[in-house]
């Protein structure tokens, strides 16, 4: 197993250390796992896409211009 090295906020390691049961290096690490899953949903949908990068970018636009008007 690969080890490797964070570099966290103090604030963040302060909290973390009020709750030393946890086992932090486990949360991490499923915390990555879970991303790492979903990067690579992302990346099996987007292989089938017939979209452009120009399509996606129109279509995020237009999106964001919604979201805006809607909020």
């Amino acid at each position: 197993m690969t080890n490797m090295t964070l570099a966290l906020p103090d604030e963040l390691h302060q909290k973390m250390k009020k709750f030393s049961e946890i086992k932090w290096a486990e949360v991490a690490r499923s915390a990555m796992e879970e991303r790492a899953k979903d990067l690579e949903e992302m990346e099996r949908i987007a292989s089938k896409s017939k979209l452009t990068k120009k399509d996606a970018a129109i279509l995020a636009k237009k999106i964001k211009s919604s979201a805006a008007k809607r909020f």
